[in-house]
């Protein structure tokens, strides 16, 4: 049996930044781990130049460091990183909440009402994995609302970047809890077409996040 994933015909350097990224996010690739160019090469079953020209739009994203003569490695994300990124993330939150009251369909709303309603379930059965999928489709759904392309790029590959620790960060009852409360706020603030108050909670909740990562994945950097 062959091992060789398959990759869709799309233009592959591109299909390759989907495929590696993802490995990064999911601690397939940890950080500080070397790129082995012939063990992707063959995993993929593509040459040597598709993948380089993933590798440097990786780079340029973040998810990888360039090393003259030596390659690529993941980088290793500190607690300086998210400090940074985060409040910028708010910020671009806040405004996705506020155009999304603005042009959100109703049955956009009804779909963002449903899948919050799901996800509360998989928080009630304790289904950490499950509960982050419908979380994704939350924020996506709430950024295509906002009907605003320039910010949706503007946030992607930041969101992308901080996505990596949720595959580190066990969060408490508590503050699961609490953050099924503000994504149900959410709903509430979006159906009563309340922009400041969505962009309000919104924010508020990638504080939390922060605090999060501050209390339990770098308590020893801070």
């Amino acid at each position: 049996m062959s091992l060789t994933e398959t990759i869709d015909r799309r233009p592959l350097h591109h299909e390759l930044v989907d495929r590696l990224r993802d490995m990064i996010i999911e601690g397939q690739l940890e950080a500080g781990q070397k790129i082995s160019e012939k063990a992707l090469c063959e995993r993929f079953g593509v040459s040597r130049t598709p993948l380089r020209e993933a590798v440097k739009i990786l780079a340029a994203e973040g998810f990888l460091d360039l090393t003259p003569h030596r390659g690529a490695s993941v980088v290793k994300l500190t607690l300086k990183d998210f400090e940074e990124a985060l409040p910028i993330m708010g910020a671009l939150d806040a405004v996705a909440g506020e155009l999304a009251c603005q042009n959100a369909t109703e049955a956009e709303i009804a779909e963002l009402e449903e899948l919050t309603a799901r996800m509360t379930e998989r928080f009630e059965a304790e289904d950490l994995a499950g509960y982050y999928k419908l979380n994704s489709r939350i924020h996506q759904l709430i950024m295509e609302m906002a009907r605003n392309p320039t910010l949706t790029r503007s946030t992607r590959v930041l969101s992308e970047r901080m996505r990596r620790a949720r595959y580190e960060l066990v969060m408490s009852p508590a503050r699961w809890a609490q953050a099924v409360e503000e994504h149900q706020a959410m709903v509430k603030a979006i159906k009563n077409r309340k922009g400041v108050q969505l962009g309000r909670i919104m924010k508020v909740h990638v504080i939390h996040k922060l605090q999060d990562l501050q209390a339990h994945l770098f308590a020893d950097e801070h």
